[in-house]
């Protein structure tokens, strides 16, 4: 069985590789299920899920670059003993540069996992939504605005935009293998892929630039070393038209309260982008509260120039219900 799967993903992958422009990404990339891949909406361990997570950057060129994303999604009681479902709606908001290109959009995602046995599941999302880029033409300085001494910005820039912000339908799909073995040791395998149906995106009529889509390739795997300590590995490759990047890494979670009702963790590692950004990671759960807090170090070619070391700040904030039977499902005895 593992290996017929292993099959279909090579040749989902191999189907999609040459559909090579930069969406939002993270590095803890792991910490954002539904911008990773739609598949995994809904699979996790409780009732429903709340998720955060900032990133800021290269403020120091200085053209900033700012992402935020907020998510819900839960998963369903099963029909039956081999199928569940998960729902959940994402909201991305990502600013780039000095024209304030922005990117703001609201999707919804669906999945249903089948259960192959008990340790294997495999499941199917897919993801809708509405996107709008816009930027700020205002912002920007151009070549005739110079008078020939000096930048005056009372001048006519000499472009012509036809429109400076636009609405598309966001369009993506997924696929995840789940082996889990127990709470604590699993594996999770997945592809997606965003911009199925390619929108236009241009910012002039007469051009028919579409956006490319973009190709999701990941692995997560957990497995327990220790009572006190597991050990997490994490993969990730993105392709979008030119654009490339493989980040992988790992961290160490440490148990450091077992206690029911007061579970505490510690995880602490490293991650590293093919680029050359260095990520170390840093993260605390307390029973259902999450808190991961990274920052990438940045040892590409641009910071070599300019002497300097400085990346960007990466925080994620999670929270996940359990699941709590209705009052009238409850025996309630009386107090005395």
């Amino acid at each position: 069985m593992f290996y017929k799967i292993l099959i279909l993903f090579s040749v989902l992958y191999l189907s999609v590789i040459e559909t090579v422009a930069q969406d939002l990404h993270y590095s803890q990339f792991y910490n954002s299920p539904q911008n990773l891949n739609p598949a995994l909406t809904g699979v996790f361990n409780g009732s429903e899920r709340y998720t955060m997570s900032v990133r800021d950057q290269w403020r120091f060129v200085p053209v900033p670059w700012f992402t935020f994303s907020g998510s819900f999604d839960k998963n369903f009681t099963p029909v039956n003993k081999k199928h569940f479902y998960g729902l959940g709606i994402n909201f991305n908001y990502d600013r780039q540069g000095d024209s304030r290109l922005i990117l703001a959009g609201l999707n919804i995602s669906g999945s249903i996992t089948r259960e192959l046995n008990k340790s294997n599941l495999i499941t199917g999302g897919i993801l809708v939504g509405i996107n709008r880029r816009g930027f700020n033409p205002n912002s920007l300085t151009w070549d005739k605005q110079w008078n020939g001494d000096a930048f005056d910005p009372n001048l006519s820039s000499g472009e012509q935009f036809e429109f400076d912000a636009l609405t598309f339908m966001e369009t993506g799909a997924g696929i995840n293998y789940r082996l889990q073995k127990s709470s604590r040791t699993k594996l999770d395998l997945g592809i997606g892929a965003y911009h199925i149906l390619r929108p236009k995106t241009n910012f002039y009529g007469q051009e028919q630039k579409k956006l490319p889509m973009h190709l999701t390739l990941s692995g997560l795997g957990t497995l327990r070393i220790a009572n006190p300590l597991d050990i997490q590995l994490h993969f990730l490759q993105q392709l979008q038209e030119e654009y490339r990047e493989t980040l992988f890494g790992g961290l160490a979670i440490m148990h450091l309260t077992q206690k029911r009702g007061r579970e505490t963790q510690l995880h602490f590692g490293m991650s590293y982008r093919t680029a050359g950004s260095y990520i170390p990671t840093v993260a605390l759960q307390f029973k259902q509260w999450y808190v991961g807090v990274s920052y990438d170090t940045d040892n590409t070619n641009f910071n070599r120039i300019l002497n300097t070391r400085q990346g960007g700040p990466e925080v994620h904030v999670r929270y996940i219900m359990q699941r709590v039977k209705p009052m009238s499902d409850r025996k309630v005895c009386p107090i005395y």
